[in-house]
C-alpha cells in the first residue's frame, strides 16, 4: 500500500519544527520562492539540493499521424516554449542510492 503524499500545510508544518519558524513564516517561504523561480524561469532557477527550472525553446518537427482518418499523413507542429525540470543529481542519489 503506497503512502499518500504530504499536503501543503503538512509540509509547512514539519519544515516549520525543524528550522524553529512558524507555520505561517515557512508558508510564507514557499511562497515568495515560487514567485522566484515564476520570474526567473526565463534563464534557470535553482532551487539549491533539488533541482533547476528553466524555460526551453522546441524547435518546429513534422511528425506522421498514426490514427484516425488522418493516418499516414505528415503533419507540422510548430514551435513553442516548454518548462522544464530538472532533478539536482544531490536528489536522485538521496532518494534512489548512490550509483555504485
Amino acid at each position: 500500500m503506497a503512502a499518500k503524499s504530504l499536503t501543503k500545510s503538512e509540509i509547512a508544518t514539519q519544515l516549520a519544527e525543524r528550522v524553529g519558524i512558524s507555520k505561517k513564516q515557512a508558508t510564507q517561504f514557499f511562497m515568495a520562492q515560487a514567485d522566484l523561480a515564476y520570474r526567473h524561469a526565463k534563464n534557470v532557477f535553482t532551487i539549491p539540493g533539488i533541482g533547476k527550472i528553466k524555460l526551453v525553446d522546441r524547435p518546429a518537427r513534422r511528425m506522421k499521424m498514426q490514427f484516425g482518418p488522418d493516418a499516414g499523413k505528415e503533419i507540422m507542429i510548430p514551435k513553442k516554449k516548454k518548462v522544464r525540470f530538472l532533478v539536482a543529481k544531490a536528489a536522485k542519489d538521496a532518494i534512489l542510492g548512490a550509483r555504485r
